[in-house]
């Protein structure tokens, strides 16, 4: 059975290079469009996933991280009491102006943390020293944008919102979804770089205990404080994650673009399995002329299917990592992980299966009698 099924498929090699085409194309643009999708989500909170806290403290109604305004400080103080804190620090995330070389000016975001504590400073770091950033009128950025920011080696002296400042140190990897640039300082480089004064912060950063119940705890402090919001670590990356993926609509757009690759695929797909199927009916009608079952014939279309999904997906999955390094190196996070190319592949075989059903109601009313007509 399986090697009829290979003849079938390998008798008109044009029309299986067509199918593999369209299952490489519609798993192709899947793969992408579900890469960038899980690329977004990551950038869009990595720094709240980075960050060691597992409470976030903000001003009321705060949708996203780039968009909070400052509180008073004394907030801190009364969460630093309470016995199930072992750390809470002050925190900034504010944009500001980076003057570039040229005099030219780029976006940048600031994140000032508190670099004798352990929360919310930078990580993958390949260049430099976190304590470097105890000293005044100090940075660090990522590797990505520096040539962006004029700025490519440690002691490169810049200027952010007309106060220099200088490069100590740089990170990896580390993207954002609106592509502007990270900057970390410490917070009292960061009230320089932002205006925004010494006793006010954004956030409040809090690691617990081990063994707290965090939502105990943040129900607590929600209770306690007036004026600002309590979420655990996970709420508030969510929380940042659907405002960009779903109140922006980008997430819409890359979910619809995964969905119209699909149906072009399974078009096509169906369209080639279809037409070999037919080209072939007078075989069928043979196989069931000598005594075959409906199930024999079916088996045969089906595997026809699983080996055109097994072609197609292994040169799909060649291309994908191509693209996917490539788009690396321009700025997109495309994010494609294991369990990702096993839903692709489970994806690309239920994709086939189901275009070849589309034949297999041809076969059921197949008469056997066929064959022996002129």
């Amino acid at each position: 059975m399986a090697s009829l099924a290979v003849k079938n498929l390998f008798h008109d090699k044009i029309r299986l290079a067509v199918t593999i085409v369209g299952i490489v194309f519609s798993v192709v643009l899947v793969a992408m469009q579900a890469g960038l999708f899980m690329g977004f989500t990551s950038t869009t909170s990595n720094i709240i996933d980075h960050s060691g806290a597992d409470i976030w403290i903000t001003s009321k109604g705060v949708p996203f991280i780039e968009a909070a305004p400052p509180f008073p400080e004394q907030r801190l103080f009364r969460v630093q009491a309470l016995p199930e804190v072992v750390e809470a620090q002050k925190y900034i995330v504010q944009f500001s102006m980076w003057q570039l070389p040229s005099g030219a000016h780029e976006n940048c975001e600031i994140v000032g943390f508190n670099p004798d504590g352990t929360l919310g400073g930078p990580w993958n770091i390949v260049e430099g020293n976190v304590d470097d950033l105890r000293l005044p009128y100090t940075v660090m950025i990522d590797r990505f944008y520096a040539e962006r920011l004029g700025a490519t080696h440690i002691g490169d002296m810049v200027e952010i919102a007309r106060t220099r400042a200088r490069i100590v140190g740089f990170t990896s990897g580390i993207r954002t979804f609106t592509t502007t640039p990270l900057v970390f300082t410490s917070i009292r480089n960061a009230s320089l770089y932002t205006g925004i004064p010494d006793n006010k912060a954004q956030f409040v950063l809090v690691r617990t205990r081990p063994g707290t119940d965090i939502d105990a705890l943040t129900a607590r402090i929600r209770s306690d404080l007036s004026g600002v919001d309590v979420w655990s670590r996970q709420e508030f990356a969510a929380r940042t994650t659907n405002y960009w993926m779903f109140g922006t609509g980008a997430g819409i757009a890359v979910i619809a673009g995964g969905l119209l690759g699909l149906l072009v695929g399974v078009v096509i797909v169906a369209q080639t399995i279809y037409a070999a199927t037919m080209d072939h009916l007078r075989e069928f009608g043979t196989l069931k002329a000598i005594g075959a079952s409906n199930w024999f014939v079916y088996r045969v279309i089906f595997t026809q299917a699983v080996i055109s999904a097994v072609l197609g997906y292994a040169i799909a999955v060649v291309i994908a990592l191509v693209l996917a390094s490539k788009g690396q190196q321009g700025g997109a996070n495309i994010v494609l992980s294991p369990p990702m190319w096993v839903g692709l592949f489970v994806l690309t075989v239920v994709m086939c299966l189901t275009a070849a059903t589309v034949s297999i109601r041809k076969v059921m009313k197949l008469d056997p009698a066929m064959v022996f007509k002129g």
